[in-house]
């Protein structure tokens, strides 16, 4: 039986996931696919890479670049998270990503982003981790509002979770019945409507479209926690997640604060070691 991982995204959230999969890394567990989005692709390409410790090592290195995240490159290159530095600069430099490894790695990765003009989620499966699969990383993880649209092929693409902030069911139906799943946020969050939606209205004009499924996001975002949780009742599914909020800010600056995000991650991950072997051997 195929299994599969499912990273739900959530900015500085994704620490906690880095910490969980170096962990598991640690031990030498495998999926057989898995699925990220937004954050939980551009930490969860370390994982297909096995590079244990390097999601949490550029981001403390990093925490208060200008390059790479914050108010100064927004001005200066339109994004928030400096594409450049993040998808080039860091990955072929200065914290160099291991294309070899993750091409031979059989593990199916998938993304998750949104295409702006449709209103629909797109999936990609990043076989190779070259720039083609990082450009489409960085279109997962492309904040609305605060990231310029990026174009992929005849499409144009922003942030997966707008349309498929936990994408279970798509990885269900890709083969794999029994899956893992890391979340951000703790067991029972309940989201609310964003109250950015104005801002939206005046930055996204041109793609009423995406401005209609962030308005609805909370609804499918809520939708797809309990259908997580129904799997988990039934057996299919196996669930970690933070045991309270995580409360990390996308522009946190502060090392310790990145640190105790991915020890909690790494903390959860041995507490639940036991119990996820029990579910992937049955």
């Amino acid at each position: 039986m195929k299994t599969g991982l499912v990273m739900e995204g959530g900015g500085m959230r994704g620490l906690f996931t880095a910490g969980v999969l170096d962990v598991w890394m640690e031990q030498g567990l495998t999926f057989d696919g898995a699925v990220g989005v937004s954050a939980g692709v551009a930490i969860g390409c370390n994982f297909k890479s096995r590079q244990i410790g390097r999601a949490i090592r550029y981001n403390v290195r990093f925490a208060d670049d200008k390059r790479y995240k914050g108010f100064t490159s927004l001005i200066k290159t339109g994004d928030i998270f400096g594409a450049d530095f993040c998808y080039r600069e860091i990955p072929q430099h200065l914290d160099v990503f291991d294309t070899e490894t993750y091409r031979k790695n059989p593990m199916d990765f998938y993304g998750v982003a949104t295409d702006v003009e449709k209103g629909i989620p797109v999936y990609k499966n990043l076989l190779n981790g070259d720039e083609q699969d990082l450009m489409f990383m960085r279109a997962s993880a492309s904040l609305p509002m605060v990231s310029r649209v990026v174009p992929f092929g005849d499409r144009k693409l922003l942030d997966g979770g707008i349309t498929d902030s936990i994408p279970l069911k798509f990885l269900e139906g890709r083969g794999y019945p029994k899956n893992v799943v890391i979340l951000t946020q703790p067991r029972g969050y309940v989201k609310q409507k964003s109250a950015l939606i104005p801002v939206a209205k005046l930055t996204l004009h041109n793609y009423p479209k995406m401005i209609e499924c962030m308005s609805k996001r909370h609804l499918m975002y809520n939708l797809q926690t309990a259908y997580v949780t129904e799997r988990e009742q039934e057996g299919a599914a196996f669930v970690i997640a933070p045991k309270e909020p995580l409360n990390i800010p996308n522009l946190e600056r502060d090392g310790s604060e990145l640190m105790r995000v991915y020890y909690a991650g790494r903390e959860e991950a041995l507490r639940t070691w036991n119990d996820l072997q029990a579910f992937l051997n049955r």
